[in-house]
């Protein structure tokens, strides 16, 4: 069923289109070399946007721990610079999930967009990864917590 959305993602509804988009604004960002940490994350979603079916973001935060303080200090500057970019691009998106929910087989692709909106608006310190990896991530987290909890 995946790869089955992945074609249709592709095929009739050009999400190779939006990728290649996606890939270029992060390739600009990370060429002014302040905008890195925003243009590292756009190339990952990018990433997502070729496969949206087989992947998925998740923050870097939930795989390790241990962070580098400055670099997620500088994160969240840039991030504060970022934002208008971030909105015309979260604006750009849902106007494109609502013309997918105008046919009936766009309503899955248009909820994969949905899912993305997010790291659009925060693209610092988002990597894609397969859906299995992140169910794993995902339940180690419930572990944790209940394990903080008990």
């Amino acid at each position: 069923m995946r790869t089955l959305g992945n074609i249709l993602w592709h095929i009739p509804f050009l999400g190779f289109v939006s990728a290649l988009v996606t890939f270029l604004i992060g390739g600009a960002f990370v060429i002014t070399l302040i905008g890195a940490p925003i243009g590292l994350g756009l190339i990952q979603l990018s990433r997502f946007l070729l496969t949206p079916f087989s992947c998925r973001m998740i923050s870097k935060s939930d795989i390790k721990s241990n962070q580098n303080t400055a670099w997620k200090a500088y994160g969240f500057i840039v991030r504060i610079f970022y934002f208008p970019f971030g909105l015309i691009l979260a604006v750009v998106t849902i106007f494109q999930i609502a013309c997918l929910f105008i046919t009936i087989t766009g309503i899955p692709v248009a909820l994969v967009l949905a899912k993305s909106l997010g790291t659009f608006f925060n693209p610092v310190n988002k990597t894609c990864v397969s859906v299995q990896f992140a169910d794993e991530v995902a339940r180690r987290k419930i572990q944790r917590s209940k394990a903080f909890i008990s």
